[in-house]
């Protein structure tokens, strides 16, 4: 019987790889750093990205170092993580895990609107070219007839102005998508008043008298004027625009005679409230007088 001799048979295991849940982010969010682990003593391990636009390298070794994740684009993207574990000279099974990266959503809104005082608005929707978005706004001027903040589109309302001259509110719209707060766009929405004019107090004049020039005035600025005339027996055109031009007032009846003269103003294209006044004209008095007497 011999000397025994022995050798040994070491089978080095399988080694695995833990790995996080898959990551949702943001466009410029942070990504923390990756600390991978195995079960197996000594592994170390090699990885790759199979989509570079989230910002992170197509490849790499060891943990994933942290870093901003990057989506230019108007939807979500996702990059497949794969890790595999080597411990032992003994290649591992692959993990893998998924890094989505949300687009910072961006939003439609309409051109500026300008409308007058009681004018209609007409529902504002907004868009966006990322799919899902919501919506929510501010204004900063309750005074057009709008609340000062909402969420999704606009209702149409009736604009108000109880000025005197141009209000404007500044709407600004926030979307979100898929988490993420999106760029904040901006419009205005200009509320012209509803224009007033100051006329002359009625006037009487004697048939062939002078009757001044009348010059109309606003306190909205910018105001124009057209008129009317309901009789033009007194010597004055039936309708004119402008001031009116200083005339002779003219009656040749027997009785004085009036007419109505309406002033309409118009401002920022807002057509206003007519004003009235009236011009009367009394006839020359004439006199018969009995034949001579004997």
């Amino acid at each position: 019987t011999g000397t025994p001799s022995t050798y040994t048979i070491t089978v080095n295991p399988t080694p695995t790889v833990t790995i996080p849940a898959n990551i949702a982010v943001c466009n410029g969010g942070s990504v923390a750093a990756t600390n991978l682990s195995s079960s197996t003593s000594g592994t170390t391990y090699t990885w790759t990205n199979n989509n570079t636009a989230i910002g992170l390298a197509a490849s790499g070794s060891g943990d994933i170092a942290g870093f901003n994740a990057s989506n230019t684009s108007a939807n979500p993207i996702t990059a497949t993580i794969e890790v595999t574990p080597t411990a032992n000279t003994c290649i591992g099974t692959p993990s893998t895990y998924s890094i989505t990266v949300n687009p910072t959503p961006t939003v439609s809104v309409p051109a500026n609107i300008t409308v007058c005082n009681g004018g209609s608005l007409t529902t504002t929707s907004f868009s966006s070219p990322t799919s899902g978005a919501t919506y929510t706004w501010t204004n900063n001027n309750t005074a057009i007839g709008l609340l000062t903040s909402g969420s999704g589109d606009i209702a149409g309302f009736n604009a108000v102005n109880i000025t005197t001259d141009p209000i404007s509110a500044i709407i600004t719209v926030t979307p979100t998508a898929n988490n993420c707060p999106g760029t904040p766009s901006s419009y205005t929405i200009t509320v012209n008043p509803t224009p007033t004019v100051i006329v002359p107090a009625n006037i009487t004049v004697c048939n062939g008298g002078s009757v001044a020039a009348t010059s109309f005035i606003s306190p909205t600025s910018g105001a124009t004027y057209t008129w009317t005339n309901s009789n033009t027996a007194i010597g004055l055109a039936a309708s004119g625009s402008g001031d009116i031009t200083g005339f002779n007032a003219t009656n040749t009846s027997a009785n004085p005679i009036t007419a109505t003269i309406e002033v309409t103003p118009t401002a920022n294209t807002c057509v206003g409230i007519p004003a009235t006044y009236t011009i009367t004209v009394n006839p020359t008095p004439d006199v018969t007088v009995p034949g001579n007497i004997t």
